[in-house]
C-alpha cells in the first residue's frame, strides 16, 4: 500500500489523474469509477487534459461502483446521471455501465451486473466517514459480490446534501459492487480529502482488517495507492514515514 500525502486537494487530484492517464495511454482500458465529492477534482483535471492536451478515452470502458435503488428513471441523483454530468459527457469515452437501479427485481439486477463486469484495470474509490467503500457499509462481508445493500442512517445523512438536505429523500437501498468484487481490480486508487475523513482513513490504513471498517480490505490488495490531503491524513500515526517514502522514492520506482 502506497500512501501519498499532499498539501492540498488539488495536488492530490493531479496524482490521481496521472495514474488514470497512464492506464488510458497504455491501450484499451477498463476503469472503475466512483461518484461523490472525493474524485471530482481529479475528474475535472482529466476533462482538462482531454480538451487541452488531447488525452483520448476512445478505447476506455467505464463501470460504476454502485447505484441507488428506487429513484425514478432520469433522476438527477442517479449515479449514472451524476457521472455523466461530472465526467463522461465531457470525454470521448467508449462506453459507461452502471447497475440498473430501476429494475423491478434489484437482486437480479445486482447479479446481472456482477456477471457483466470485466477485469478492471484501475478502480477509483472514495471512502465514507464510517469507512465504507462503494456502498459496503460497516459489517459487510469482506468477500462479498455485487448485491443490494441497506444504507446506514449516517450515510444517508451524509448524502442528504444532494437531496435538498432532506434525508427522507435519500434512498434506503443501493446496488453496490462488493468488497470481493472491488478487490479483483488490478489497481485500487483511493482518494480522500478533508478532516471529516481523517478517522476513517486512519482506520482503513493503520487499523485492523475488519468488517467494521470495510475500507480496511485495501490492506489485503497487492496494488493500492491512497492519495490524501493534509487534513485527511491528520490522524495517521505514520504520516511522516509516508511522506519520507514518497519524497525519497528511487527513480526506478516512480
Amino acid at each position: 500500500m502506497e500512501v501519498l500525502i499532499h498539501t492540498t486537494a488539488t495536488e492530490g487530484a493531479q496524482v490521481v489523474a496521472d495514474v488514470v492517464e497512464r492506464a488510458v495511454r497504455s491501450g484499451p482500458a477498463v476503469l472503475g469509477l466512483a461518484t461523490g465529492s472525493s474524485p471530482l477534482l481529479a475528474y475535472r483535471e482529466l476533462i482538462r487534459r482531454h480538451r487541452e492536451e488531447g488525452l483520448s478515452f476512445a478505447a476506455v470502458d467505464a463501470y460504476l461502483l454502485d447505484e441507488y435503488v428506487g429513484l425514478p428513471a432520469g433522476h438527477p441523483e442517479f449515479y449514472r446521471e451524476v457521472i455523466r454530468r461530472e465526467l463522461t459527457d465531457h470525454l470521448d469515452m467508449r462506453s459507461v455501465h452502471a447497475p440498473d437501479g430501476t429494475h423491478p427485481d434489484p437482486p437480479a439486477a445486482a447479479a446481472a451486473y456482477e456477471r457483466s463486469l470485466p477485469s478492471v484495470g484501475v478502480q477509483i474509490l472514495g471512502i465514507g466517514a464510517n469507512g465504507h467503500v462503494g456502498f459496503n457499509e460497516p459489517g459487510s462481508s469482506l468477500t462479498s459480490g455485487t448485491r443490494v445493500k441497506t444504507l446506514t442512517r449516517r450515510t444517508r445523512e451524509d448524502n442528504a446534501r444532494f437531496f435538498a438536505d432532506d434525508v427522507d429523500q435519500v434512498p434506503r437501498h443501493v446496488i453496490t459492487q462488493g468488497l470481493g468484487t472491488i478487490g479483483r481490480a488490478g489497481h485500487l486508487l483511493l482518494t480522500a480529502t478533508g478532516e471529516h475523513k481523517a478517522a476513517a482513513v486512519a482506520a482503513a490504513v493503520e487499523g485492523p482488517l475488519t468488517a467494521s471498517c470495510p475500507a480496511s480490505i485495501l490492506q489485503w490488495h497487492p496494488h493500492v495507492t491512497i492519495v490524501l490531503d493534509d487534513a485527511a491524513a491528520s490522524q495517521l500515526e505514520r504520516a511522516d514515514f509516508y511522506r519520507e517514502t514518497a519524497d525519497r522514492k528511487p527513480a526506478w520506482a516512480r
